[in-house]
């Protein structure tokens, strides 16, 4: 058992990959210990002895917990015996899964693994909660940095799916920024600086957006007829924006009156993906 001479606790991560498997089930399980000063270490791509005794020299100096995840069934012993050696508290988050599946499945510890196949999951994972934290700063005009790196930038008037579709999109693992249409604003300059090839305008039936937001005045406890939903003002925000579509003809214009979300999602990601040249995306 290692005394602790000082309130400050270390943990050394070792992976043969990315180590973002240890980093995120370290994390979770750290919410249940109040105990401020942890300092988490990730060392990734370690697949040579050499590499494991230097990280163990600065780990046995600090006191460290040393967590792994490492593929190779030798390289993991390695790292267990030298810690072992040191007095190091270890865990081994992967070694008893993959050994337990071995058993379960009739296979040698000889059997080959491949380092890094956990990757894959990793970054489409981690690449998923990066759009939608994208996303989610820049709904609704919030914010107009960054809006180079979107994949996808929806235009529209208020109440036309522009939220909904931006949130739907980025769990496929895009990044959406939307940018309302309000009644005689310019839209920002940089909406001009980027690809315009990303855009796409969004526009529905005067009627529907009149049913849509009174129904919304309504449970908001607003006036159905207050300038937000009565007709004569959607008119003039239709007309404005119609204006703009007119003035910017690069932009696709997708009506989403009374259409699945699914749908329109579908056919925006068709059309920006042949104008961008991507590749066929099964995301849908």
């Amino acid at each position: 058992m290692i005394q602790k001479e000082n309130p400050f606790y270390y943990i050394h991560i070792i992976s043969d990959s990315t180590g973002e498997t240890a980093v995120t089930m370290m994390r979770a399980a750290l919410i249940h210990h109040n105990y401020d000063q942890i300092h988490i270490r990730r060392h990734k791509n370690v697949r040579q002895q050499d590499s494991i005794l230097l990280i163990l020299e600065e780990a046995q100096e600090q006191k460290a917990l040393l967590v792994f995840t490492i593929v190779q069934p030798k390289l993991r012993q390695f790292v267990y015996d030298e810690a072992n050696r040191r007095g190091l508290p270890t865990l081994d988050l992967l070694g008893p899964v993959l050994d337990r599946l071995d058993q379960f499945f009739g296979l040698t510890h000889s059997s080959p693994k491949e380092a890094g196949k956990l990757r894959v999951v990793d970054e489409n994972y981690f690449k998923k909660i990066e759009a939608i934290e994208f996303t989610v700063r820049h709904d609704d005009g919030k914010t107009v940095e960054a809006l180079d790196q979107a994949d996808l930038i929806l235009l529209g008037v208020s109440r036309t799916s522009k939220t909904p579709l931006s949130i739907f999109l980025s769990h496929k693992g895009f990044k959406v920024a939307n940018v309302p249409i309000v009644l005689n604003q310019p839209l920002p300059p940089e909406l001009f600086r980027i690809d315009q090839k990303k855009i796409v305008a969004l526009t529905i039936n005067i009627e529907s957006l009149k049913r849509i937001r009174s129904n919304r005045a309504i449970k908001l406890g607003a006036d159905p007829e207050g300038d937000y939903a009565s007709l004569a003002h959607i008119l003039k925000e239709i007309e404005y924006a119609e204006g703009l579509f007119k003035s910017n003809r690069r932009w696709p214009l997708i009506n989403v009156t009374d259409r699945a979300l699914e749908e329109t999602a579908s056919e925006i990601v068709r059309i920006v993906g042949s104008r961008m040249g991507w590749s066929l995306i099964d995301q849908f």
